[in-house]
């Protein structure tokens, strides 16, 4: 794998980095702001069973509160969340990346959405919010951490891609992220599974996590690269 990555190319270059040099510390600062909001939204909320005040005041997530056709449609987005559906995203996109002989993107789909997901279980058991009884955990939604960190991906990989200037870029990567997250947040509190602070939790946390593991994808491969020169 490493010897792959190592020679990626199309017509001899070196494929773009997956954390565009433009993007990066405008991405920084909005990922230390997004982790800024996890901690201090976990902080307020840990060990809570009731929604708040921000939560009343948006919604009540206690009950369902769309019906179809709307409901339909909050359902397929939360299937996309779920096990099956995200393999079939990820399994989808991961090959797309190869088929265009992008396996350093293929590597950073995975281990991208593979981080965004695993934070938000790690703080869903530190912070111990719960929503229709003790055992289930809601803060932040791991629904909206994949959803929004999906969308950083491949925000990145066109940014990437296509060469977008940092303006152009920042705005893909802010607008894909806002989309997505605000989609997979609305099902998940119209379906009553999280409080609305859970989902802006859950996009925080993706939008803490995408970019520094973008970092760390571009230098173990252009380390293992410098090796095999």
């Amino acid at each position: 794998m490493r010897r792959g990555l190592a020679s990626e190319h199309v017509t001899g270059r070196p494929a773009p980095a997956v954390l565009p040099p433009s993007l990066r510390p405008r991405l920084v600062l909005i990922a230390a702001l997004a982790a800024l909001i996890v901690v201090a939204l976990g902080v307020l909320y840990a060990g809570h069973g009731r929604p708040g005040t921000v939560d009343r005041w948006i919604v009540s997530p206690t009950a369902d509160s769309v019906r179809p056709p709307w409901r339909r449609a909050a359902l397929a987005m939360d299937f996309l969340g779920e096990p099956a559906g995200a393999a079939m995203l990820v399994g989808a996109i991961v090959t797309g990346c190869l088929l265009l002989r992008r396996p350093r993107a293929a590597v950073f789909v995975v281990a991208g959405l593979g981080v965004a997901v695993g934070t938000a279980t790690l703080l869903k058991s530190l912070v111990g919010r719960t929503i229709h009884g003790d055992g289930n955990l809601s803060y932040p939604s791991g629904h909206t951490a994949f959803a929004t960190a999906l969308a950083l991906v491949m925000a990145l990989f066109v940014t990437g891609r296509f060469g977008l200037g940092r303006t152009a870029g920042t705005l893909l990567v802010l607008a894909a992220a806002l989309v997505a997250g605000a989609a997979m947040g609305w099902a998940e509190v119209a379906l009553g599974a999280h409080y609305p602070t859970d989902a802006l939790g859950g996009w925080c946390t993706a939008l803490a996590v995408i970019p520094p593991t973008a970092w760390l994808v571009d230098r173990m491969v252009d380390a293992g690269r410098r090796e095999h020169r």
